[in-house]
């Protein structure tokens, strides 16, 4: 009979304080019933609260950490039968008809240890990797990559190309969050915890991180990290690829300018009807 969801994460935190003088063979059985229990959603990496609000486990980035110090090099088969050579600790997720998730053939992985939603299409190749969260109807387009813990929403499209930064360490850092109905563009990358609010609208060639100021031209307002506080895409936000002049002698010298994201619009019918997805893809 499976664990209680509170017992498994009471185990998954006391493996997570461990050293590695300390593990025991006992100690990899509950690696794997915490990979299962992410695989089915009942544990996650980070959770938003009601007032929007997102909060991280710290308990399970250090699980996955422990994870990668219990395992040691073998061969092993993924679920596309392509042999690889990684941690035995940290296997291919397999996935069966019953499911209910598309995958195209081409050469995508999915570690264990991610949920994955009802409806998710995924196209190749694009890789999912430990502690990750994918929500029901999303779908990663070919050479997209959902880093480690990060949070995708429902109804979101990862676009080709687009990457989404993964975080272990430090323990107690967000990764990064895609609400639901957002849609990231080609060639996008978002990193180092960055938040998209649902419905928000990132345009190919955005990249955008914790040092990234995010310029609304709209409410004429300057979005950037402040401490602890994440950088964050507004809800509904369409924001496009820009630049800013470099403030110093040799750039204005020579007339040099940096990235600089710029929120042209809040998200509109017009909008909508040209990012919707596909569904006869579906």
């Amino acid at each position: 009979m499976p664990r209680p969801t509170k017992e498994i994460i009471r185990l998954a935190t006391e493996l997570g304080e461990k050293t590695p003088e300390q593990y025991v063979p006992e100690d990899r059985a509950t690696f794997s019933e915490f990979r299962e229990a992410v695989n089915f959603g009942l544990i996650r990496c980070a959770e938003r609260d009601e007032d929007g609000t997102w909060r991280v486990n710290a308990w399970f980035k250090k699980c996955i950490l422990a994870g990668f110090r219990l395992g040691q090099n073998c061969e092993s088969d993924g679920f596309t039968r392509t042999s690889f050579f990684d941690k035995q600790t940290l296997p291919t997720q397999t996935i069966h008809l019953t499911s209910k998730v598309r995958i195209v053939p081409g050469g995508t992985s999915i570690r264990d240890g991610v949920y994955v939603g009802q409806g998710v299409i995924l196209m190749p190749p694009s890789y999912i990797n430990i502690g990750a969260y994918v929500g029901e109807d999303t779908m990663i387009d070919s050479h997209a990559l959902v880093g480690s813990c990060a949070q995708i929403g429902s109804r979101v499209h990862l676009s080709a190309a687009a990457q989404i930064g993964g975080v272990l360490e430090p323990a107690g850092a967000l990764p990064v969050i895609i609400e639901d109905d957002v849609m990231i563009g080609g060639n996008c990358g978002i990193y180092e915890g960055a938040i998209i609010r649902r419905r928000a609208v990132i345009g190919s060639g955005v990249v955008m991180n914790g040092s990234t100021k995010i310029y609304d031209v709209v409410n004429a307002k300057i979005y950037t990290r402040e401490g602890d506080v994440p950088l964050t895409v507004p809800e509904g936000a369409v924001v496009i690829p820009g630049t800013r002049p470099l403030d110093h002698p040799f750039g204005r010298e020579h007339g040099l300018s940096i990235s600089a994201p710029v929120i042209v619009k809040y998200r509109d019918e017009k909008t909508d009807a040209k990012t919707a997805l596909e569904e006869a893809l579906r």
